[in-house]
């Protein structure tokens, strides 16, 4: 079908436009690329999953007789099995601490999960003394050592914890803890 020829478009200006195209070849039409899309990864609902599973199973447990212990007084715990030789090389710093997480101004349960978070990091680097620093608790209410008295007993029912003690006065004393963590 043939387009309605414009009224201001006369014949001489149609026999110049085509004197113009003469010879002139069409191009061959092409489609445009397709927009290149990079797929998505997927994403590891089961591994998230099993990690929130992990993460919630670790901030709760029974308190043994044993972690109730190591609430009152200066801290020490080693793990059933663990020898108290282990516990003194910890305290005198036989091992290196390679890491470490301030719980400082965190609310119990921030400090919990922050502490969860920690371990988990560093059982995936390897890493196996760690020190807590909870704090002493003099800025608490009533400068009662709240995250002090809880983190010991998060360590102690933590599987990848092989023992805890306080840590030596230049490393924060009684308002830190040194961690050994399974190899």
């Amino acid at each position: 079908m043939k387009r309605p020829r414009d009224p201001h478009v006369t014949d001489a200006d149609l026999e110049l436009f085509r004197e113009a195209v003469r010879g002139a070849v069409p191009l061959a039409r092409r489609e445009p690329p397709a927009p290149q899309r990079h797929p998505i990864p997927p994403i590891p609902v089961q591994s998230l999953l099993d990690e929130h599973d992990a993460l919630a199973e670790s901030m709760g447990g029974p308190l043994d007789a044993e972690s109730a212990l190591a609430s009152e007084g200066e801290a020490s715990y080693a793990s059933p099995g663990v020898s108290r030789q282990v516990l003194r090389k910890l305290r005198r710093g036989h091992w290196v601490v390679q890491a470490e997480v301030d719980l400082h101004g965190l609310r119990r349960a921030e400090a919990r999960t922050a502490l969860a978070r920690f371990l988990r990091e560093c059982l995936s680097r390897n890493l196996r003394c760690v020190r807590v620093i909870h704090g002493k608790g003099l800025g608490s209410k009533n400068r009662e050592p709240v995250l002090k008295q809880n983190a010991r007993v998060w360590l102690a029912q933590r599987a990848e914890v092989l023992a805890f003690c306080q840590a030596p006065a230049v490393q924060g004393g009684g308002g830190a803890l040194l961690v050994l963590l399974r190899g």
